[in-house]
């Protein structure tokens, strides 16, 4: 039977336990009747509630029953006092009925229980308010009895029904609690959450228990000097101890509740690291691996290396998501090892080598994919850019070559070798790059434990291309030497062709000032014979010089001549130079000529002279020949010298200017 059920009727008070005690210590059940018609059936009720509180103990030592019927007529105290017999005969051990002052007849209603005392098995004795206290002590009553017993019964209603509230969820909790603690680990885990929130079971507890034993605290103050150690809220009453068990009880049960929960949430969180391990180990070596596996190409260009970049970064995206949640794992297993018993330390530490494993090996292959394609796009680059440089190359060997001097020829050939270094560089450069990116091809890891087999495998046209792009780089490197091999020897033909006409200029000016020396300085006989024989044989070795450099300067014609048919050009040596050295020399060789000639008659003329000068006695036959060669003599010197273009040089006067300055007029020709 509960409060709550019955709850209106409790509210009415037809009857209470006010936590007053007999002299037998027995309990007060005091019935107040008043001047409406009260309704048996919800007295009955409301004692049927009330005797059910106290323990059989308690019962055991009787109750006493203050019947108030000073607001009420005899035949309802009758009525009531006869029902106690019906509801508690065993439990009753006196009734005290509280009659009105001058309104029953006395001797009938005492007449009338007395004789009935047999039949109800209880005494019950008619008494006034104030002669109460004979049976019962003051302490022990309410204030409507006189006595200085504190009872509201509203807050008693109020404590009973939090403390049923109580009993029943605490009582619930139990059951519930007990099952799943001491149920198997399976159906443990299968079982609901208990109907209840323990914590606030437990706190409705403790403050039900604090309330009584404040209560009890307060009561115990306001007990009479000397009086016995009573208490309105008594432990048989409302069950304290039973509030105090029930709460051991279920600390005790929440207590390994919670022992379960916290074992079957980290039996929870294992089920749920090894999910999602395996979720990360799963696509990793499943879609992840096969993403990289499909991305094996390095591109034939630079365009389509950044493009294959571009999806690998893509594909980095993606792992990175199952990284991040690998990292939350590893945390989450690094916080479980702290805390975990020995079994689940294996688990935890097998889980986290798998996962580990794994993850580094993907990250792995991802970053040895990243380093061939950074390679690929390095090696691609240095192609194109060597591609470039033999196009450069190639288009200046292919262009003509009409250069104004050999300068110009010394500086294209310059350029020409720089061009074919910067070549040079290049492909070294890009066997460079082609065998580091074939290294980082034959290094990259197995994708998987169960394909371990090399990448290079499954790369065989990424390194034929590879070599196949350096084959086709050296042999255009090579074509272009070859080409810059005839290019430079056309060059340096040139630039003999350009140095043999400038020499051959060159030997023309020689030969024109040496003409003009001849005509200019060279006019002078000799005084005597031994002065003309030494300008004889200085002019011999004059004509020697200039025959040198006619030769030289014909040489250096011929040089072009044949350096012209090689190069297939003409050039203007043939007609132009050539003429202008024939010319020169031919004036050179006639004005040569003719200078020995003098200078010979003037030696035979200076040795007859000698001769005749050196007779005591001159005869007329040696002076005529002195007169005959000088004579011969004069006439040579007055003839003009005549140059194969028709041009007349004379040098008569210069002669004898020259001639009559030395003798001082001493020889006369005639």
């Amino acid at each position: 039977m509960e409060a709550t059920t019955m709850l209106p009727i409790l509210k009415k008070k037809l009857a209470f336990l006010s936590g007053g005690k007999d002299r037998r210590s027995g309990l007060i059940l005091t019935i107040p009747l008043s001047s409406d018609q009260t309704s048996m059936e919800e007295l009955s009720a409301t004692l049927d509630y009330l005797l059910s509180i106290p323990s059989e103990k308690c019962k055991a030592r009787g109750f006493t029953v203050i019947v108030d019927g000073r607001k009420s007529q005899w035949n309802i105290v009758k009525t009531v006092v006869l029902m106690l017999q019906n509801v508690i005969p065993a439990e009753v051990s006196l009734v005290c009925v509280l009659k009105p002052d001058e309104f029953w007849d006395k001797k009938v209603t005492h007449f009338c229980f007395w004789k009935e005392k047999d039949r109800l098995g209880f005494e019950v004795i008619l008494v006034s308010a104030n002669k109460l206290t004979r049976y019962i002590e003051p302490s022990q009553l309410t204030d409507d009895f006189g006595g200085s017993l504190d009872y509201d019964h509203c807050d008693w209603l109020n404590k009973r029904l939090v403390f049923e509230k109580f009993t029943k969820e605490s009582t619930s909790l139990l059951d519930e609690l007990s099952i799943i603690n001491d149920g198997d680990k399976s159906a443990a885990e299968s079982a609901l959450l208990p109907s209840f929130d323990p914590e606030t079971v437990l706190q409705t507890g403790h403050e039900l228990l604090s309330e009584l034993q404040q209560r009890r605290f307060n009561g115990s103050e306001g007990g009479g000097q000397g009086g016995p150690a009573w208490c309105p809220m008594d432990e048989e009453l409302l069950a304290q101890p039973q509030v105090m068990k029930l709460l051991d009880s279920l600390r005790e049960q929440y207590t390994k509740y919670q022992d379960l929960c916290r074992q079957r949430n980290k039996r929870t969180q294992l089920d749920e690291i090894h999910t999602k391990v395996m979720q990360v180990v799963t696509w990793l070596q499943g879609p992840g691996s096969e993403l990289l596996k499909t991305q094996q190409a390095i591109g034939d260009s630079m365009r389509a290396a950044q493009t294959l970049q571009q999806k690998h970064e893509e594909i980095e995206s993606q792992h990175s998501e199952w990284f991040a949640v690998y990292v939350e794992l590893n945390q989450q297993i690094a916080a479980l090892l702290s805390a975990g018993d020995e079994e689940e330390v294996v688990e935890l530490k097998a889980l986290q080598q798998q996962l580990s494993d794994v993850c580094y090996r993907q990250a792995a292959s991802l970053e040895s994919r990243q380093n061939v394609l950074q390679a690929a796009q390095c090696f691609h680059s240095t192609t194109q850019e060597l591609s470039q440089q033999l196009d450069g190359l190639l288009g200046m060997l292919c262009a003509d070559v009409a250069p104004a001097d050999g300068a110009s020829i010394q500086q294209n050939l310059k350029l020409l070798e720089e061009k074919l270094q910067t070549v040079e560089a290049g492909l070294n450069s890009l066997r460079e790059k082609g065998t580091l990116l074939l290294e980082q091809m034959c290094s990259q890891p197995a994708c998987s434990p169960e394909a371990p087999e090399s990448p290079v495998v499954g790369q065989q046209d990424n390194v034929q291309q590879i070599q196949s792009v350096m084959e086709e780089m050296q042999l255009r490197k090579q074509r272009c030497e070859d080409m810059v091999d005839v290019r430079r020897l056309k060059m340096l033909q040139m630039v003999q062709l350009f140095k043999c006409e400038e020499d051959a200029l060159q030997s023309v000016e020689w030969l024109s000032e040496l003409l003009d020396a001849l005509l200019k300085t060279h006019v002078r006989l000799g005084d005597d014979s031994q002065e003309t024989r030494t300008m004889l044989d200085k002019h011999r070795k004059f004509v020697d010089v200039a025959q040198s450099t006619y030769d030289y300067g014909r040489q250096l014609l011929q040089a072009t001549v044949v350096l012209c048919q090689s190069l297939r050009c003409t050039t203007r040596s043939s007609g132009d130079t050539l003429p202008r050295l024939n010319r020169v020399w031919k004036q050179f060789s006639v004005s040569a000529e003719e200078r020995q000639q003098r200078l010979e008659l003037a030696l035979n003329f200076h040795t007859i002279a000698e001769q005749v000068l050196q007779q005591e006695c001159v005869d007329s036959e040696s002076l005529d020949e002195v007169d005959s060669s000088g004579k011969t003599l004069l006439d040579r010197l007055t003839m003009p010298i005549i140059f194969p273009d028709g041009y007349k040089y004379t040098i008569l006067d210069l002669f004898f200017s020259y001639f009559y300055k030395n003798h001082n007029g001493d020889y006369t020709l005639g």
